[in-house]
């Protein structure tokens, strides 16, 4: 058994920081930062393993300079199963340039259909205590299959390109023990006009519902017994925001899986996503315990002081 199994598309990435303002055609822009790793759905697989648990990733990687950069980076350096993951072929690994500035990032992607599906990179999920998954548009039989035996299946999403926000999505919630879609993503989904209201529709889905609010913090509902929390974000300085929405999912699974509060959990997720930020890259930037507990010992706020203080007990 492992602690947690995560399945999505992986890409390399290659961010560019520092920017004053976005590429304007014509004209040379010259960087003050850049960085490079795996992301997307390896931005999770980071973040956990950093956190102490132990974790596998299934994800299609091309046999490409890329793609063993990313798969060495994972496997030698990170610690991360990949025994559930595939170097393909005559396939190349999917790229994204993350342009950082005004406190934000575009994204430039390309890649190719992936020849392989989830279900056929899986066969039988591993044991696990919990599960990271992108929902993709054609439900996958592995997720029923780990909710059947008893993992805990948290689920979150993409941005839409055809912007149908179709409503089929979420009827695979319903194997999903929770759901992690950030603010705008959720008010499309469900069609409703404030994030709070959107948690709440959620919340009749999934028995963990959370939606990320970006600098207003994020709110979570449990379904199962009406508790609502509001956690803050950390005001910091963001260098780049690439995979931060990753990192507080991760973070949000591991306080989960330690059976904590759940305005703790919001607290926790909040503080490792605002740490990532004050670096470059998503996966790159994750967080560990020690540079947690850097800065919980340089943290002298009263009111940090107070929303933290279950630190202590954790990093005993």
């Amino acid at each position: 058994m492992v602690d947690v199994f995560v399945s999505g598309q992986m890409f390399f990435d290659l961010v560019l920081t520092g920017l004053d303002h976005g590429p304007i055609p014509g004209t040379e822009v010259w960087t003050r930062g850049s960085g490079t790793g795996p992301g997307g759905i390896a931005n999770f697989a980071v973040a956990l393993s950093r956190l102490g648990l132990s974790t596998s990733l299934s994800a299609a990687f091309g046999d490409d300079q890329f793609g063993r950069f990313c798969w060495e980076t994972l496997e030698r350096d990170e610690g991360v199963d990949l025994s559930r993951s595939r170097r393909l072929a005559d396939w190349p690994t999917p790229v994204t340039v993350s342009l950082a500035y005004d406190g934000d990032r575009a994204l430039v992607t390309h890649g190719e259909p992936i020849p392989v599906t989830a279900d056929e990179l899986i066969g039988v999920p591993p044991a696990s205590r919990a599960a990271i998954v992108h929902l993709e548009p054609e439900p996958t039989a592995w997720i029923p299959q780990a909710h059947a035996a008893g993992t805990l299946v948290f689920a979150e999403v993409g941005w839409d390109p055809s912007q149908q926000w179709s409503g089929t999505m979420l009827d695979q919630l319903k194997h999903c023990h929770a759901f992690l879609p950030n603010a705008e993503e959720a008010m499309a989904y469900t069609r409703t006009s404030t994030p709070r209201a959107a948690a709440a529709k959620i919340a009749d889905l999934v028995p963990l519902a959370v939606v990320t609010c970006g600098r207003d913090g994020a709110i979570a509902i449990d379904g199962g017994s009406g508790e609502e929390a509001w956690a803050p974000a950390l005001d910091v300085d963001a260098v780049d925001t690439t995979g931060a929405g990753d990192i507080f999912g991760a973070s949000l699974v591991a306080g989960t899986l330690a059976g904590w509060p759940l305005t703790d959990r919001l607290h926790f997720a909040n503080l490792c996503a605002g740490l990532s930020v004050q670096r470059i890259g998503g996966a790159p930037a994750a967080p560990d315990w020690p540079g947690i507990a850097r800065w919980w010992h340089a943290t002298h706020d009263a009111q940090l002081r107070n929303d933290y203080a279950f630190l202590d007990q954790v990093m005993e």
